[in-house]
């Protein structure tokens, strides 16, 4: 009898060790398999030949997205202007600080600028916005007759503005030829004594000036570009059937900065200068883009409900950019390779976060980071490692490879929404000797963090403004 129950004890040991092990991804000794995607070297290379998505635009009130120094750009065309990898990062970090500088400091204080039309002027950059040096552009049209601009989009940015002959100070090369306002026939500026003059403070951060009755408006980008002119309303025409009359933006006439040949930007934050709130009588401030793959592949940017695929899930916008132009989002949790990293809710609520269209590199709460980085290692732990590249401190040289798995990794937002990285948006590639996990650690708990445009790659991202609330689903565009 005590020898049955001496066996029925092992029995049930064995019984509760394997429920036990194979709970916890265990099988017999093997670990689980882990979730991956299996990538061809090939593809993280530069192509010079332009792929156009494989999903046409299916609503009318679309715009074609393509990366501003890809071969589907024309301003592809001087190669002399494309950054390497290490600036690009450089003015992302730029970027990242200016971030972190306008949501900081006190909407209420701005600075008065002593501007005139005829004077070469300097901003303070203490009241920068985020530099505007978005990856991504659209055309669209301006002036009557309509005058083809290609504009870098950007969420974090208000005030559209575009380069205006004459060219009162300076005016960097651009693609286009530079607006001039004297061949339209539906410009005109806005006076100085307008309260429309006024809005100016919290769409730049900076108090407008006056020149000649005219309003002038000034904005400073992180690293120290700038935009200077008339405040100006004209005729906007993002597509044929979608036009606007008396649009309000920026006619700069003394402009610098790295803006890669595009003709300006367009404002797509949440003040109301911005475009979707210019615009909120049609688009009811609801748009929504796909990011394309690569850099030789096309996107779009969406405006309305047109287009917006039925799978979508929705995180509510948070209140971190209650006071400021971007759009804050809760993150919640990270996984990679399948598993749920043991990373508490604190870490995240401490900094918040925001989406950004012109942020490359996605950042992280340290914790966050550190353990998304450690994890990553583990699973990629038969590859050489790499030296670091900038602000990208897991890198791996791949010279021996011709494809590799790396583990999936999801995103996971308030609302019980996992957001799943596509397999473009896991690295960032230097050449295949220094292939890097694309994601960077912020300095200080306290730091924003940012979900960046390379994880958002092929998503369909849907801002709904009106319903205070944000959009995902995958397989948006190719």
């Amino acid at each position: 009898m005590g020898a049955t129950i001496v066996h029925l004890s092992a029995y049930v040991i064995v019984v509760v060790w394997l429920i036990c092990c194979l709970k916890e991804g265990y099988a017999l000794g093997r670990k689980a398999t882990v979730e991956s995607h299996t990538i061809q070297l090939s593809s993280l290379l530069p192509s010079s030949i332009c792929s156009s998505a494989t999903k046409a635009l299916d609503n009318k009130s679309s715009l074609q997205v393509v990366h501003k120094h890809g071969p589907c750009s024309q301003l592809y065309q001087d190669k002399s202007n494309i950054p390497t990898h290490a600036q690009i990062l450089l003015q992302d970090e730029d970027r990242v600080k200016s971030i972190r500088s306008k949501l900081a400091k006190n909407r209420g204080h701005s600075t008065d600028l002593d501007l005139d039309q005829t004077d070469a002027a300097s901003l303070p950059a203490k009241d920068g916005s985020s530099v505007g040096v978005g990856n991504y552009v659209v055309t669209i049209g301006l002036g009557n007759p309509k005058k083809d601009l290609t504009l870098i989009f950007d969420t974090g940015s208000d005030i559209t503005w575009t380069q205006c002959q004459p060219c009162a100070g300076s005016c960097y090369k651009q693609q286009d030829e530079i607006f001039a306002p004297s061949q339209s026939s539906t410009y005109s500026n806005i006076s100085c004594t307008s309260p429309t003059c006024s809005s100016l403070v919290s769409a730049t951060g900076n108090r407008p000036g006056c020149s000649s009755a005219a309003c002038v408006y000034g904005i400073q980008y992180g690293d120290s570009s700038f935009s200077v002119g008339i405040f100006a309303k004209e005729k906007l025409t993002l597509t044929p059937t979608d036009v606007f009359d008396d649009f309000l933006f920026g006619c700069g006439q003394n402009n610098q900065g790295l803006f890669g040949r595009a003709a300006g930007l367009l404002g797509l934050g949440r003040d109301k200068l911005s475009l979707p709130s210019q615009t909120d009588m049609k688009y009811k401030k609801l748009f929504s883009y796909c990011l394309p793959s690569s850099s030789s592949s096309t996107g779009f940017l969406n405006f309305g409900d047109g287009g917006v695929s039925k799978s979508v899930k929705f995180t509510a916008l948070s209140t971190i950019s209650q006071s400021s132009s971007f759009y804050g989002i809760d993150i919640v949790g990270i996984s990679v390779g399948g598993k749920k990293l043991p990373i508490s809710a604190s870490v995240f609520t401490a900094s918040g976060a925001i989406i950004d269209s012109g942020t490359v590199i996605t950042r992280l709460p340290p914790m966050a980071y550190s353990a998304l980085s450690s994890e990553f290692k583990k699973l990629m732990s038969q590859y050489p490692m790499a030296q670091p590249l900038s602000i990208l401190d897991t890198c791996y040289d791949f010279t021996n490879f011709t494809s590799v798995n790396v583990p999936e990794i999801s995103i996971f937002f308030s609302g019980d929404v996992e957001v799943p990285i596509d397999e473009n948006g896991i690295l960032y590639a230097n050449g295949i000797s220094q292939v890097c996990l694309a994601f960077a650690g912020n300095s200080d708990d306290t730091d924003v963090g940012i979900f960046g445009n390379t994880q958002q790659r092929t998503l369909q991202v849907v801002y709904d403004g009106a319903g205070g609330k944000l959009g995902f689903t995958t397989g948006g565009c190719t």
